[in-house]
């Protein structure tokens, strides 16, 4: 991970096509395009890589989790519970369709715990949004059970783990719908895209529309089409769906390359008795894009980071103190900071959020490294790194 550190002669080759034929649109000018549909070829594509009925390409991951939580019917004063450790994508696609985020704590994977999430459920819950982070999954069985117990929709944000599976399924195909991002850090990119994936014929019908003004793709006049219902623009480009049709006929390539990376780094670590690794539930399989590890605590894991940025060990977090990916420093949020007046509904959800006790997701945050597995370094680089890993850590313990 990140797919543009091996781009190369496939991805220039369906760039050219479409630049070719001069139709950077992925829907209309028939004529023009000379039988060439990228994006369709793409979610083709991605049906079979998630072994998925249903794949809607969107402008971005962000866009893919908005149009699947309003694809199943989410939106004014819905309550969506997701976890602590996240991007901050995850409330703002929530916080646009006018729902309420509940922020519940993480366990040991990473991924939110059952526990708190069946303790979060309230008569205003519609779906249970659990975000594969790094790589990995949360307890996917427990969750489920959650969601089936009150009758609401599991959603998977699988942005960050494409090519994990969970007992033979691609992580993103376990919920009712799933959602990815090809962003220009995943480990395939569109530069910028998302998909939405599902089953269920009725949401996929309804993200196709959603995610074009509401036209409805009956026939092939585009100005004929009609509009059952609103919709707004997170469409994906010709060209954006190209790059990403041909990194996904790559993606076995890169996994490969992450795993042998992955496994380097983790043995190192592992013959270290105070590294311990987040939890993976059995019969997951990791897309080993990053190697999450666990320091005794947030002294250690401080003087860790500053020997690594000092002896130039790059490519790693410590997320405790980042302000993207955990609510510790989402002050924006907490304060309700924005640019338009916020509803009643939302405000009031959020209220308490600056006083909650998130103490059982700071166990694990304040003890936790993330190091972002490249594809781009050599056997040999793997493997100077993870002597240089496991020395600083040493020293600092």
């Amino acid at each position: 991970m990140p797919g543009f550190e091996l781009f190369g002669d496939l991805e220039r080759k369906e760039v050219n096509d479409v630049l070719d034929n001069g139709v950077l649109m992925r829907y209309g000018f028939d004529g023009m395009r000379k039988g060439h549909w990228k994006a369709k070829a793409l979610e083709s594509e991605l049906q079979s890589t998630f072994k998925s009925k249903h794949v809607q390409l969107v402008s971005s991951g962000t866009a893919a989790v908005s149009v699947a939580l309003a694809a199943a019917g989410v939106g004014a004063g819905d309550e969506v519970i997701m976890p602590t450790f996240t991007f901050v994508a995850s409330f703002e696609a929530i916080m646009m369709l006018g729902a309420i985020p509940v922020l519940t704590d993480i366990d040991d994977t990473l991924g939110l715990n059952p526990d708190a999430v069946e303790k979060a459920i309230t008569p205003k819950t519609k779906a249970i949004m659990v975000v594969q982070m790094c790589g990995s999954m949360a307890n996917m069985d427990a969750l489920q059970a959650v969601a089936n117990k009150h009758n609401v929709l599991l959603v998977e944000d699988a942005c960050q783990a494409i090519g994990g599976t969970y007992k033979g399924k691609p992580l993103g195909s376990i919920g009712d719908l799933g959602c990815f991002s090809f962003d220009f850090v995943k480990t395939i990119t569109c530069g910028e895209g998302g998909a939405v994936i599902t089953n269920n014929k009725e949401y996929y019908i309804n993200a196709d529309h959603y995610s074009d003004h509401g036209h409805d793709h009956v026939g092939n006049d585009r100005g004929a089409e009609t509009h059952p219902f609103l919709g707004y623009n997170f469409r994906i480009s010709e060209l954006h769906a190209a790059v990403g049709l041909a990194q996904v006929k790559r993606l076995p390539e890169f996994l490969e390359i992450q795993k042998r990376n992955f496994n380097i780094i983790r043995e190192a670590l592992a013959e270290i008795p105070e590294v311990t690794f987040r939890t993976v539930p059995d019969g997951g399989v990791e897309s080993c894009a990053f190697l999450n590890f666990f320091l005794p605590d947030l002294e250690t894991v401080n003087k860790v980071s500053k020997a690594f940025k000092e002896n130039g060990v790059d490519a790693f977090w410590n997320y405790y103190n980042n302000n993207w990916h955990y609510i510790r420093e989402w002050h924006h949020l907490k304060d309700l900071k924005s640019l338009y007046p916020i509803s009643t509904e939302v405000r009031k959800g959020l209220e308490n959020l600056k006083n909650r006790d998130f103490s059982k997701s700071d166990h694990y945050i304040a003890r936790n490294m993330s190091c972002l597995i490249k594809l781009s370094w050599t056997e040999q680089e793997v493997r100077e790194r993870a002597t240089k890993m496991s020395q600083i850590i040493r020293a600092c313990i």
